[in-house]
């Protein structure tokens, strides 16, 4: 019987095309969206003047305090890399045995890793979402379904249109690039015996309280729950992040690393960002970023032509207008970098993603924009 609701299910087919230059076209079929592609193409090259609103990395960031910490844990790198008191500090954080806790260098390590090693019948990755996991997949020789989710649902899940039957499960939580948080009831539905369930919380730490988490969770059979320090802290640059799994998962993940995968500032990193003192400055930051996603959302909002997806949760949004990608031209041209919707499985050439930035710089931005909408 078909899911009740509009998502729908497609296969993916062949390996992920290349990444396009810089600000360009897409090089994959117009029935294919490029899954290399991301928003840091946006602002190489030339595009490095422009104001970033394609990066979702915090603005400001990584803080003084952070980058003395790093600057110090440079004195060590004549040895090798020793993970423990990092590994004991994210499951401290989290409330979890250290059994439970993978470092990797970056999530994207993760999302390799268990393309690499989880043995899936049926893999289902639930888009629109961060397109790197269903490439790794690929890459890995697994063919890939697809649960696109529908703009008339608001890009919410409802489990049901998962398959019943499929053993690798994928989904973002806020996912990027609607915004859309997903109740964690409706994700830990998704959870049984035979499946794993892949939740990317790359963004969590950005939404106050982390409300609906997943990261704690230890009674979901099969789940996985991937985090990264990158966006909160701007170490996009280091490589760092983890998973959160259970002991039997993890060891098997860890086989799959090469020795000494996370460098000794990156270890430093994690064990710093873990600490009391720097969860409440994230907390803050949270807090910080919904206000100024509410102010963007108000000035958005004065264009007629302008659709929102949403409620937005995470530190960006996700607009539709027609021509859009002439849109997004014209603005590079009045000095505005913005991410393309149109390599998402599930968008297309209307979409763009704006990353949430203080309020000066979003009335800027509103202003070249109306310059172009006239």
């Amino acid at each position: 019987m078909p899911a009740p609701t509009d998502a729908v299910r497609q296969r993916g087919s062949g390996p992920a095309a290349p990444a396009p230059a810089p600000g360009g076209p897409s090089p994959a079929a117009a029935d294919e969206p490029d899954l290399r592609h991301h928003g840091d193409a946006e602002v190489r090259g030339d595009g490095g003047a422009l104001t970033d609103l394609a990066v979702n990395v915090r603005a400001g960031t990584p803080p003084a305090w952070l980058k003395a910490r790093l600057a110090a844990s440079l004195d060590s790198l004549a040895a090798y890399p020793d993970g423990r008191a990092a590994r004991r500090a994210v499951a401290g954080r989290h409330g979890l045995p250290v059994e439970r806790v993978l470092l990797t260098s970056g999530a994207a390590e993760a999302f390799v890793l268990l393309a690499r090693t989880v043995r899936a019948r049926r893999p289902v990755v639930v888009h629109p979402q961060f397109t790197e996991p269903e490439a790794a997949l690929r890459d890995a020789g697994h063919t890939v379904e697809r649960v696109v989710l529908s703009e008339r649902d608001g890009f919410r899940l409802d489990p049901d249109a998962v398959p019943e039957d499929a053993d690798l499960v994928v989904v973002g939580n806020p996912t990027n690039p609607t915004s859309v948080l997903h109740p964690a009831a409706a994700l830990a539905h998704l959870a049984r015996p035979g499946r794993t369930l892949v939740v990317d919380e790359a963004f969590m730490d950005a939404v106050p309280g982390e409300r609906e988490s997943l990261a704690g969770r230890t009674d979901l059979p099969g789940l996985v729950v991937l985090r990264s320090l990158t966006k909160t802290w701007g170490l996009a640059g280091l490589r760092v992040g983890y998973v959160l799994a259970g002991p039997g998962t993890v060891a098997d993940l860890a086989r799959a690393q090469p020795l000494w995968p996370v460098s000794g500032p990156a270890l430093a990193a994690a064990e710093a960002c873990s600490a009391p003192a720097a969860l409440a400055e994230a907390a803050a930051a949270a807090e910080e970023i919904t206000r100024d996603r509410a102010h963007l959302l108000a000035r958005l909002g004065e264009f007629g032509e302008i659709r929102v997806a949403g409620p937005a949760a995470g530190p960006f949004v996700l607009l539709r207008l027609p021509g859009a990608a002439g849109v997004r031209e014209g603005l590079r041209a009045r000095g505005f970098a913005v991410r393309r919707g149109d390599t998402f499985p599930g968008l297309g050439p209307d979409w763009l993603r704006l990353a949430v930035r203080d309020r000066a710089t979003t009335d800027r931005f509103v202003t070249a924009l109306a310059g172009l909408l006239g």
